[in-house]
């Protein structure tokens, strides 16, 4: 018989893996919700679901490895991670969610509660938050929408290969920013972002998303540190932070 394997657990939601069957069960409903629906429109493969019983989602393994893990070295080829930006452009040109995403003022509160939180409780160098806090605001700026994953992780894309086999979690799908979805996905892989780019083609400023890496980083920062994930210093986040 398979064993149980705790894939992520914290006061919020929690993912447990069965054989070949993941278990996602949350407190809020609605991110499940999207997750089924963006997963049943999205012009890229994706998990496959098993059965949906509140508040609990049952999803089938997918084929593949990840593209690479955020704080280690990735061994996917630059043709897998174009592959990887390619998917992203199929995603991005599609039509948009019925559902809308966050508004830049609500960005623009979380970074200065976040970065408030930070400086008060000296996590880092005050230069360092406020480097990275006028170089985050520089991404909060009126945006065409198109549809965004929203938490595009390196870990959340799957490949064979040279090939995406699918792309996971969708919970925070939602019309946003593109460069918010490309910045998340070669967020501490800065050596991959031109062969991500070769993939997406056109139409990116690569300033923005360096100001989106900023961004993720601060405002995950605390999150992490209160769900269990370690010590502060610990987390690549930080290594991004002090790169800037």
């Amino acid at each position: 018989m398979d064993e149980i394997q705790v894939v992520v657990a914290h006061s919020e939601r929690a993912t447990l893996r069965v054989g070949d069957v993941f278990v996602k069960i949350d407190t809020d409903q609605t991110r499940l919700d999207t997750e089924v629906e963006a997963m049943g429109i999205v012009p890229v493969p994706t998990a496959r679901v098993l059965w949906r019983h509140a508040p609990a989602l049952a999803l089938a393994a997918v084929p593949g490895v990840a593209l690479g893990n955020l704080g280690e070295p990735s061994t996917a080829s630059p043709a897998a991670w174009a592959a990887g930006g390619a998917a992203v452009r199929r995603l991005h040109d599609a039509p948009l969610p019925r559902w809308p995403g966050r508004a830049v003022d609500d960005f623009r509160a979380e970074l200065d509660r976040e970065c408030e939180w930070l400086l008060a409780h000296e996590i880092l160098p005050a230069d360092t938050i406020t480097r990275n806090r006028d170089l985050a605001r520089t991404a909060l700026r009126e945006w065409t929408p198109v549809f965004i994953h929203g938490d595009l992780q390196v870990d959340h894309v799957f490949v064979e290969g040279d090939e995406v086999t699918a792309i996971i979690d969708w919970s925070e799908a939602s019309r946003g920013d593109a460069h918010r979805d490309l910045a998340t996905l070669t967020l501490g892989h800065p050596d991959h972002l031109d062969d991500v780019l070769v993939g997406y083609g056109g139409g990116v400023d690569r300033d923005l998303i360096r100001a989106w890496w900023s961004m993720r980083c601060l405002c995950n920062l605390r999150w992490l540190h209160e769900h269990g994930y370690g010590e502060i210093d610990t987390f690549p986040e930080v290594a991004v932070l002090r790169r800037a």
